[in-house]
């Protein structure tokens, strides 16, 4: 028993030490998130949804029929209850670097019989989002991890459909955080309107429109 216990102290030190190395290190390059590490991107929750994710969806006032494009998914958080918001006729098209993220989305959606999400690889501003294509697009904490942000801005601006909306959330817990007024200056430059803004200075989501 005692041993057990000592092996189980020894992994969950690893553990923290790991991840503070991640996020040491993702302080000075943009590294994403690994994908042994996607309990720190979707904490579990004993009442099903979380209160942040409820929120987030909240803000983001999607409808049934709606096009929605979750940029750097993670293992889909907000991609499948989003997907049942928006059913029948919706689609979510889930983005992120990552493969074996995406299959983290695929098998969490197949095991609840979701079946209208789309899955995209690649990262934001490569070039594979195509243009007028969603009514809205959630990022939640990637800004930061994006080298080309300029060029993801103009992107994701592209990709939405006029008066379409992209819903931005950060906070201070991510090694890539960024400032408000940093978001708020990169949807500037790409001709983003701001229309709505919640929380803190260290924990907030903003919300543009393409006019």
């Amino acid at each position: 028993m005692i041993q057990i216990l000592f092996i189980t102290f020894i992994l969950i030190i690893a553990i923290i030490l790991f991840s503070l190395a991640w996020r040491y290190s993702s302080q000075r390059r943009s590294l994403p998130c690994p994908v042994w590490m996607k309990w720190m991107l979707d904490p579990p929750s004993f009442k099903g949804i979380s209160s942040r994710t409820k929120k987030t969806i909240k803000h983001l006032q999607v409808n049934p029929g709606m096009s929605v494009l979750d940029a750097g998914c993670g293992p889909g958080r907000l991609s499948i209850p989003l997907a049942e918001r928006i059913a029948p006729n919706g689609v979510v098209t889930t983005m992120d670097i990552q493969e074996k993220m995406l299959e983290e989305v695929r098998k969490r959606s197949e095991k609840r019989g979701i079946s209208n999400i789309k899955y995209l690889q690649g990262g934001i501003g490569e070039g594979k989002l195509e243009h007028n294509s969603f009514d809205r697009i959630v990022m939640i904490t990637v800004l930061g991890e994006i080298p080309e942000r300029e060029t993801a801005m103009k992107e994701l601006y592209n990709a939405l459909k006029s008066g379409g909306k992209i819903l931005i959330e950060e906070t201070i817990r991510d090694p890539h955080f960024q400032r408000a007024s940093v978001v708020r200056e990169y949807a500037k430059k790409v001709g983003l309107i701001e229309v709505g803004h919640f929380g803190s200075r260290f924990n907030y989501i903003i919300i543009f429109e393409r006019p």
